[in-house]
């Protein structure tokens, strides 16, 4: 019994560092998913080489923080599996097992209905972030909320393709601003990498675009085929991006006079 409980406590820490890593990790500037994924990979040894792994591993950072998941996540699973192993080894043959495998599911259970809920998880990541930007000198930005990622507002990539709309165009041409969506970035091809490119920049087949914007619009362009039906779509987004700027200068200006009558 004493196994099971031990292993039971070492599954909750596990669980409690990845989490801790996992908040760590988003502020640096990876998504959550990106970041859970990343923090479960190093602590339990899988080590996908993957082109986002690559770019975990060249930043210093995030270096720091999935070295210490590798470390802590071999002395965890060993211990883990031995609990395991020594609960069902060392039961007395005159007991019935029905207890220890009782306990050893009702606590798996728990720990996952934890693990998967979001009052915990918004609640234990407002907690993770005080103490790491008190007790750490890791550099936190929380970019999720420098750039409202939440919602309609995101950032993503939309890879060009040959027949893609934007193949071929300089930016100050495609109009992206009007739809509401800014340029990052631009991942080339062979490689090279354009932070902020400016209007003249050309947008080759092949590219991968960073961009920042809404989630509806960024899915559309990367749907977004040549031809006067891309261009019909665009029209289309600016038209709805124009709406939606009516709309939000509509309640700000509603909200002005409640905070003048607050002032006052």
């Amino acid at each position: 019994m004493l196994s099971v409980i031990t292993l039971l406590v070492v599954l909750t820490l596990s669980i409690l560092v990845t989490r801790v890593a996992t908040v760590a990790l988003t502020h640096t500037g990876l998504s959550k998913e990106s970041a859970k994924f990343q923090a479960r990979s190093a602590f339990t040894g899988v080590g996908f080489t993957t082109d986002e792994s690559e770019k975990v591993v060249n930043h210093p950072v995030r270096r720091r923080i999935l070295l210490v998941l590798m470390l802590l996540g071999n002395a965890g699973i060993v211990t883990a599996v031995s609990s395991l192993i020594v609960s069902f080894i060392n039961v007395d043959r005159s007991s019935s097992p029905f207890w220890p495998i009782a306990l050893l599911i009702s606590g798996v259970l728990l720990l996952w209905f934890v693990a998967n809920s979001a009052f915990v998880d918004r609640h234990l990541s407002n907690l993770i972030s005080t103490v790491l930007k008190q007790y750490t000198t890791i550099d936190i930005h929380d970019f999720s909320k420098l750039l409202h990622l939440s919602g309609d507002y995101q950032i993503s990539e939309v890879h060009v393709e040959d027949t893609g709309w934007l193949a071929g165009m300089r930016i100050a041409e495609c109009s992206l601003r009007k739809e509401g969506i800014s340029v990052l970035g631009i991942n080339r091809v062979h490689g090279e990498y354009l932070g902020v490119p400016d209007g003249d920049t050309v947008i080759e087949a092949g590219d991968t675009l960073v961009l920042y914007g809404r989630a509806d619009t960024l899915r559309n362009l990367s749907q977004r085929e040549e031809g006067w039906s891309g261009d019909i779509e665009h029209e289309q987004q600016v038209q709805e991006q124009k709406t939606e700027k009516k709309v939000e200068k509509q309640k700000d200006e509603s909200r002005q006079p409640e905070a003048e009558n607050k002032r006052s």
